[in-house]
């Protein structure tokens, strides 16, 4: 039996126009053979009647102090009516289809509500109905506790969702359909040459999604290459090819095509800057830092300082807290994070010696640089991040 995970988001049935479209994809892969498992987040998105944020919305105003289980049990209705709408299409054009929740899928969690953890995934009644014939159409997003309570799996579950399913059924691929045409070289609403990558590895979409680029949830992706199931994007509106996520070997003909360096540019806005002043606290003060959840990123640690960015959004809960600790520092708000992506700088000299040149050569300013195995990172001022990604696409010909 060849196996198909195909993942429709908010947009892609949001209207009976969309759904019908996104229908046609489910036929298509089964006249080619496939025994196909829908996956489907909640319809459209907040305002639209049955969308996620708008039930919330809904409860909230009456109290805004609803538990966080019986909030997972609101959010499960938003991908149970979108399931059971997308089924009654496909059924309408002749193809039998049986709507099942994420636990009655099999997703196993933990009662970590709002963001369940996986204990294990047994797809038994799925491959029952696919041995029937009959197209399983499951609700993303969510799964059943071992008491029964049911959960959601946190931002980017529908993704996570179909990349569990397809782990677990040994699926050929998973194919996630949203509103674009496959992941990019550079966000087209900046650089107007951005074009479509055929095929990516995983570990550059990975840090694609990490380094602002939001496609596919990281979370999925790792999940898919744990599985070493491939990963498609596609567009539910068009019949592009997209791109497929696979193994680094797979994605690349010639691994050690020098003029093939970089895959592609990433840009995170809304960053701040922080430097510690080395004192007393400074050191245990990361730990502190991590138990207020707070992520930091674009870490550089001198005999005299810290460097280190933050995200806009926890910057008053952080210099509260470094404030209760006595810890000197300064800041640098309005910056972005520009990231040149691709598995093959690896080892490479003089990589970043061009990015500096390129982006001084254009004078933008570097405040902070990190690199890994497969990025080099620079913080600039949001206002110059669009140039950067400009410079860096041409700079890198992509």
């Amino acid at each position: 039996m060849k196996i198909l995970v195909q993942k429709f988001g908010g947009t892609s049935v949001s209207t009976p126009e969309r759904r019908e479209k996104a229908a046609s994809k489910v036929i298509e892969a089964v006249k080619n053979g496939f025994s196909v498992v829908v996956v489907v987040s909640a319809m459209g998105r907040n305002g639209d009647p049955y969308a996620t944020d708008t039930l919330i919305n809904m409860v909230k105003s009456i109290d805004s102090n609803i538990s966080k289980r019986e909030l997972d049990l609101l959010m499960n209705c938003g991908e149970i009516i979108s399931s059971v709408t997308f089924a009654a299409t496909l059924s309408k054009k002749g193809y039998k289809a049986k709507v099942f929740t994420g636990g009655q899928a099999g997703i196993i969690t933990d009662d970590n509500f709002g963001n369940a953890e996986i204990i294990k995934v047994e797809p038994t009644r799925l491959l029952e109905s696919l041995k029937e014939g009959i197209i399983p159409v499951v609700a993303g997003f969510q799964g059943i506790t071992e008491e029964g309570d049911l959960t959601t799996l946190g931002r980017g579950g529908s993704d996570t969702t179909a990349a569990l399913l397809g782990e677990a059924l040994k699926a050929s691929a998973v194919e996630i359909y949203t509103d674009v045409d496959g992941i990019m070289t550079a966000d087209p609403r900046i650089v107007s040459k951005a074009h479509i990558l055929k095929k990516i590895s995983y570990n550059e979409v990975f840090q694609f999604a990490e380094q602002g680029a939001r496609v596919v949830h990281p979370r999925a992706v790792e999940i898919a290459m744990r599985g070493n199931i491939p990963l498609v994007i596609k567009n539910t509106m068009s019949d592009s090819p997209g791109t497929i996520i696979t193994q680094y070997n797979e994605a690349y003909d010639n691994i050690y095509d020098i003029d093939k360096l970089v895959t592609g540019i990433a840009n995170m806005d809304h960053r701040v800057q922080i430097v510690l002043e080395n004192s007393e606290n400074a050191e245990s003060i990361f730990e502190t830092i991590a138990e207020e959840k707070i992520s930091i990123d674009l870490i550089n640690i001198f005999p005299e300082k810290q460097v280190f960015t933050i995200s806009e959004m926890d910057f008053k809960k952080l210099q509260k807290l470094l404030e209760e600790n006595n810890i000197k520092y300064s800041y640098r708000t309005n910056c972005s994070k520009v990231s040149i992506i691709g598995n093959r700088i690896r080892g490479v000299p003089g990589v970043m010696a061009r990015v500096i040149k390129a982006l001084s050569r254009h004078n933008i300013e570097i405040y902070q640089t990190a690199d890994s195995h497969n990025t080099i990172s620079c913080l600039v001022s949001q206002d110059k991040a669009e140039e950067a990604v400009r410079v860096l696409h041409d700079e890198f010909n992509l």
